[in-house]
């Protein structure tokens, strides 16, 4: 099989499972979970086939023609991208067997598990496009199977609302991603990402700041960057899979992901307007999580802060390469400006180990609902290492993981974007890592209150530990949690890409202050929730500092009541003001009116018609003298 027929059988097999599930198997859940499966399974195989293999693609064909405009379709498949098939490959099919066990009661299994492929099948197309067009209409499917995937449960008025919010807000960023598409176009005359960077290299910088900054306005939907965030908490309504695979591990990735593609299109200003924006979503999502009882939104919170890290290290990569000790000689296969491949080194790390332990972190919550018979308040649970010690053990390692503990994945990807910062910006740096503190302290709470003390609820007291279909992808990623950082292990998924990461080993006078940060703030905020946390069903902080927790609470619902006071009070009062408008002028006076002007012409013609031939003679001589008249130039 050739590399083409390859990619073209990864990216179809997951629409030919969606296509068969939805034509014939709406009722027939047992069978389409197997067949979403089986799809699952090759997809993972091919990723890995392609990662091992280190092949390459770079094959189109013309789709559209509209005179001298071409629309083509085709692969572009680097070390980028099979870091990124990867990932969505391996972490796509573990889910997928986890559903399994928690989608086993459901009577829309069927349909559930239609959504995961054709969401497979758009993700998968992002990922291989070799084009901003082709990546838009994927783009765009995403859009449409998250929704499906979010409103799963149409019973809940909840899950409705969360699918049509993320639905809406995603369609804002994709506006500016559209337009930034097509001022692409009119500046280079291709969409094409292989003659977009021969062309942008060759111009040696983008017309203006502003089209890196409308691209980015799509990473900002998908990615949930502020001010576009508040769908992510909200999409939590969904099956815990689905927060899985697409709110931890692959949607979500798909703005950085993107960035990283065009990162020859970036401008210095660009970029620090998006290191900014990354910066100040890392440091608000965190402080959000603290204030959780919900032991999703607690995970929700933290991917919205650690795809703030992504973001921010992927602005902060304009230092120069040297500078930071990666090695400067870029395969051919990935095409990164050289002034900021730093960033996209940093934040494909970090995307790539936050997708192991951030998955492992919400399969592992999935674990704990339905062990708890689905309860999801933290305070309403206890006491689960004993009835649950896979569970706990695998749980524990994402915790240890996500707060970087040494030697473990997130220990080395947190590491190598704190060095990008205190190279680049000491301001950002600063925040990062008062990030950081807050994230060991909102995980190690949510841990030690779900599983230590007493049980505080009945459900906790008969929770009862998964099956091995659930367990087993939680010990899968436990594993790449502790070895995904590794240079033999991500050098290999990562191929020239892994030459791109900072590396603070190199820089003697910087790698004690780093490690000795990452260290400190880990401690400190483990420590602190450690100690001021007790297992009893109560919010230590709410109890004690009423004030603190209160104001955290505001901080958290201020952009959706921002937002809520600005539909109701501004955009439903325009549309009102529109509404009274077309009523008035278009419906009244321009539409009744003709309707009117036309209806006395007619009752006047009507008149006319008496049933009189001397009536209708002189009507006759009438219109001949004024045929005359006009004919001999009277009037």
């Amino acid at each position: 099989m050739s590399p083409v027929q390859s990619a073209l059988l990864l990216l179809l097999t997951p629409l030919a499972s969606a296509t068969l599930i939805a034509l014939f198997l709406r009722r027939q859940g047992a069978l389409a979970q197997w067949i979403s499966v089986a799809a699952a399974a090759i997809i993972c195989a091919l990723s890995l086939q392609f990662v091992f293999n280190g092949t390459d693609v770079n094959a189109s064909l013309e789709w559209l023609r509209f005179g001298n405009f071409t629309v083509s379709l085709g692969f572009k498949i680097d070390a980028l991208a099979r870091l990124m098939m990867f990932v969505v490959g391996f972490v796509g099919f573990l889910i997928h067997v986890f559903s399994m066990g928690y989608m086993h009661d459901d009577a829309a299994r069927a349909r559930f598990f239609g959504g995961l492929s054709i969401f497979m099948f758009s993700m998968l197309g992002i990922v291989v496009a070799d084009s901003l067009f082709m990546i838009f209409i994927f783009w765009e499917l995403v859009g449409f199977s998250s929704y499906l995937l979010i409103g799963h449960y149409l019973q809940k008025q909840s899950a409705a609302d969360a699918a049509k919010k993320a639905f809406i807000v995603n369609r804002i960023g994709d506006f500016g991603f559209l337009l930034g598409i097509v001022w692409t176009y009119w500046a280079f005359g291709t969409t094409n990402l292989n003659e977009l960077a021969f062309k942008a290299g060759a111009a040696g910088t983008v017309i203006s700041a502003a089209l890196p900054l409308l691209l980015f306005c799509g990473a900002m939907g998908k990615s949930a960057q502020m001010p576009l965030h508040v769908w992510l908490p909200d999409a939590m309504e969904g099956p815990t899979p689905v927060s899985a695979l697409i709110h931890a591990a692959t949607m979500v990735a798909a703005g950085v992901y993107m960035l990283c593609r065009i990162n020859f299109l970036m401008v210095p200003e660009a970029l620090n307007v998006i290191a900014a924006i990354g910066t100040v979503t890392a440091v608000y999502a965190a402080l959000c999580a603290v204030v959780q009882r919900d032991i999703k939104k607690v995970l929700a919170y933290s991917t919205l802060s650690q795809l703030g890290y992504m973001v921010a290290a992927f602005g902060l990569g304009s230092l120069p390469g040297p500078v930071l000790g990666w090695a400067n000689d870029v395969h051919n296969a990935v095409t990164v400006a050289p002034a900021i491949a730093a960033g996209v080194g940093a934040a494909m790390f970090h995307l790539t180990t936050h997708a192991f332990f951030k998955a492992l972190l919400f399969l592992g919550s999935g674990s704990v609902i339905h062990g708890c018979h689905h309860e999801q308040d933290i305070f309403k649970m206890g006491g689960l290492r004993k009835t649950m010690p896979i569970t706990f053990l695998t749980f524990t390692i994402g915790v240890l993981a996500i707060v970087g503990f040494p030697f473990l994945a997130g220990f080395f990807s947190k590491d190598a974007i704190l060095y990008l910062a205190f190279k680049k910006n000491t301001v950002i740096f600063i925040a990062l890592a008062g990030t950081a503190v807050l994230t060991s302290f909102y995980m190690v709470r949510m841990w030690k209150i779900v599983f230590f003390g007493e049980a505080r609820s009945e459900s906790a007291k008969h929770a009862h530990e998964s099956s091995l279909v659930m367990t087993l992808p939680l010990m899968l990623l436990a594993g790449l949690s502790i070895s995904g950082g590794y240079p033999a292990i991500f050098g290999k998924l990562a191929g020239s890409v892994m030459s791109l990461v900072p590396d603070a080993h190199n820089d003697h006078a910087a790698h004690p202050i780093i490690l000795g940060t990452s260290l400190a703030v880990m401690i400190l905020g483990a420590g602190a929730a450690w100690l001021f946390y007790r297992t009893s069903g109560e919010d230590a902080l709410e109890s004690k500092s009423g004030g603190l927790f209160r104001g955290l609470v505001t901080l958290k619902e201020s952009f959706d009541s921002a937002y809520d006071y600005y539909v109701a009070k501004i955009q439903q009062r325009f549309a009102m003001l529109l509404n009274f408008l077309e009523q008035i002028f278009l419906a009244g006076l321009i539409i009744r009116g003709c309707a009117g002007l036309v209806g006395l012409v007619g009752l006047g013609v009507r008149a006319l018609h008496v049933g009189s031939l001397h009536a209708y003679v002189y009507w006759f001589l009438l219109g001949a003298v004024l045929m005359w008249g006009f004919a001999a130039g009277v009037f």
